[in-house]
């Protein structure tokens, strides 16, 4: 049954879903024809807000192209990579591939969604190499949307957007609900066996949607082309001798400089832990990834270089972020974000609202695929229609988290380098995505319903 959807889903998404840029220009003009048929916003009110808002995330866009990158890099290092093709060679079967790259995706996706991102993509693509190698069929399509689990998940874990914002000072919502500490968000007991249950479900879902062995579509056999660009980055052998003996040369080869970074850095890290406590934000994130990648890499040049490489990953987020912010400041501008969220919140009680609440948040990111900026515009909202409905303000900012990013199944954005990774379209994995989907919305449902009931 399941493979049956699966086939029937990524059959309708091959055809339909177009490159991502072009779904998020669809999405600013049906975003623009809602704010022109539901609010009393003029076409060229409608322009001004589009404009308005265009660049009023660059900050945060910066935020998420740097812990892309950082986790790009770190994921792509030696050590990584080596871990990642002994693990390769594990799977026996199709079945047991499908199930290993979605629980590294998962697992972590949990630690931080770069991370979780591209070791994903980076194993469903060496893992399916492999089987295929041994003569094992893994249906690559399906692999990669496996591989893209961790974005399905990453708001239950310590990159989580809102609850990262809520635990900093000074963040903009401080004068109404103080700062809320992750131990009543992320750290709660239902979140953390949501979590546990999507890690223990989602792999066999996916597994369950693999087609027969004589339908399934395999990875590129040819090698991974990184030796060889490694290779060329090195260069005429004499000229590099040459270079190598140069101060410059050292310099850039020296471990002890990576390592005087490292340590200064990792010493601050330990110190803010002592003196705060578990007091991670984005900040904190973005910074750990940058000395654990420079650990990883070893040398400052070999990180440099590192960086040139994953940049390009990154190039298709800092074009669309604009398009989504200029989305964002229609939607706030014009009233629909209030309108969507009200229109929920309204027919909720205190026990159904976090649910609902987790609805509104899955069809506001359709249009805002960035939790931080989606927090910024629907968050307000939320937090006001919890005070007045008695919710609890920490299980409504983790039923934002859960909504967010259910549906980044559906959003292709947050796909883009995953898709550089493996070398597919979109359309090649929504399909499976949107069927785990189905799933992902009972366990995360039952997380903020009937797990803070129960414990």
């Amino acid at each position: 049954m399941l493979y049956r959807l699966g086939v029937a889903c990524s059959s309708f998404t091959r055809a339909f879903i177009p490159n991502p840029f072009i779904f998020a220009i669809v999405l600013t003009g049906l975003t623009a024809v809602l704010a022109l048929t539901l609010t009393p916003t003029g076409p060229a009110e409608v322009v001004g807000l589009w404009y308005g808002g265009f660049w009023n995330l660059l900050s945060f866009a910066m935020q998420m192209t740097v812990i892309l990158l950082f986790g790009y890099v770190l994921a792509s290092s030696p050590p990584v990579e080596r871990a990642i093709d002994r693990v390769a060679r594990i799977p026996k079967t199709a079945t047991q591939a499908i199930v290993m790259i979605t629980a590294l995706a998962v697992i972590f996706g949990a630690i931080s969604w770069g991370l979780g991102l591209i070791i994903g993509a980076i194993s469903a693509r060496k893992v399916s190499q492999n089987c295929l190698e041994r003569g094992i069929r893994v249906h690559y399509p399906l692999a990669a949307a496996a591989g893209f689990s961790g974005l399905i998940v990453f708001n239950c874990g310590l990159s989580a957007s809102a609850p990262l914002l809520v635990n900093t000072p000074g963040h903009f919502l401080v004068d109404e609900i103080g700062l809320i500490g992750l131990e009543n968000t992320i750290l709660t007991g239902h979140n953390l066996l949501t979590l546990l249950a999507f890690l223990l479900v989602i792999p066999f879902v996916y597994a369950a949607m693999q087609p027969p062995e004589h339908e399934r579509v395999t990875v590129d056999p040819e090698p991974i082309a990184e030796a060889s660009a490694q290779n060329a980055l090195a260069g005429d052998a004499s000229l590099t001798d040459a270079r190598d003996r140069t101060v410059a040369a050292r310099m850039e080869r020296s471990y002890l400089m990576s390592w005087a970074v490292v340590l200064v850095g990792l010493g601050y890290v330990v110190w803010h832990f002592m003196t705060n406590g578990f007091d991670l934000n984005l900040n904190m994130v973005n910074f750990i990834l940058l000395m654990a990648g420079m650990a990883a890499h070893g040398t400052p040049i070999a990180y440099v270089q590192a960086v040139d490489k994953a940049i390009g990953a990154c190039g298709q987020v800092a074009l669309q972020f604009p398009f989504y912010a200029g989305i964002m400041g229609i939607m706030s501008g014009s009233g629909l974000i209030t309108i969507f969220a009200a229109g929920l919140v309204s027919i909720s009680t205190e026990f159904t609202f976090p649910f609902f609440a987790m609805l509104s948040s899955a069809i506001v990111n359709l249009f805002v695929p960035s939790a931080g900026g989606q927090w910024a515009v629907q968050g307000p909202v939320l937090i006001e229609a919890a005070r007045n409905i008695g919710a609890d303000m920490g299980q409504t900012i983790i039923a934002f988290g859960y909504g967010d990013q259910l549906t980044n199944g559906l959003q292709p954005m947050w796909m883009l380098p995953l898709l550089g990774v493996t070398k597919l379209r979109a359309g090649d994995i929504l399909g499976y995505t949107a069927v785990m989907m189905i799933f992902g919305l009972i366990i995360f449902g039952a997380g903020v319903t009937l797990l803070p009931l129960i414990l």
